[in-house]
């Protein structure tokens, strides 16, 4: 379980989940394949579960900010975009050089 926290797991994931999510809205309003609709549906709930035990578990070993896990296990369901975006942030304040001084 330790492993599937890292984020350098979750991250890679986040970015799949906003891209199944993608899809999901492009074949639901503009291609209207219900086929699909049902397909990327189920993945994008799927994924939304999964993604929220694996950050909440993640913020529970601190190895993910309590915002970033609330994020992405509250706004995730409707908008996984945000999710992204806050790995995305994440990833940049850990890379700045005061970084390790803030914890």
């Amino acid at each position: 379980m330790t492993a599937l926290t890292d984020v350098r797991v979750l991250r890679p994931l986040s970015y799949l989940h906003s891209t199944a999510y993608l899809v999901l809205i492009y074949v639901a309003f503009i291609d209207r394949q219900d086929d699909w609709v049902t397909v990327f549906g189920w993945v994008h709930g799927w994924l939304w579960i999964i993604m929220s035990l694996l950050c909440l578990a993640a913020v529970r070993l601190r190895k993910l900010p309590l915002w970033l896990g609330v994020l992405v296990a509250v706004v995730g369901g409707v908008g996984p975009f945000a999710g992204s975006l806050g790995f995305f942030v994440e990833k940049r304040r850990r890379a700045r050089p005061d970084a390790a001084m803030l914890g």
